[in-house]
């Protein structure tokens, strides 16, 4: 496959989005991010920028600490993905 044949998905760029969200809403640095979801530093740091898409056991992880974050969390699920299309 050419890269001009790998095409993102439309939720890329707004998971990435959502990520860099939570992790500033959480107050950590990519760093303790990617240790808190038992990733590295460039998996959050590709995620963030969009050339990544995290797997459906991250997307759980970030959906469970979306859910701790209680109302903000609810909050950048419907800011990201309205009317329930989030893929989390």
């Amino acid at each position: 496959m050419t890269l001009k044949e790998k095409r993102l998905s439309p939720e890329q760029p707004l998971i990435g989005k959502l990520v860099r969200e939570l992790r500033q809403a959480m107050n950590l640095s990519q760093e303790k991010f990617a240790q808190k979801l038992g990733m590295t530093f460039p998996t959050i740091n590709r995620w963030e920028n969009g050339h990544a898409t995290p797997s459906p056991l991250a997307l759980k992880q970030i959906d469970i600490l979306l859910r701790q974050l209680g109302d903000r969390g609810e909050a950048l699920r419907i800011k990201y993905f309205p009317e329930g299309t989030a893929k989390l």
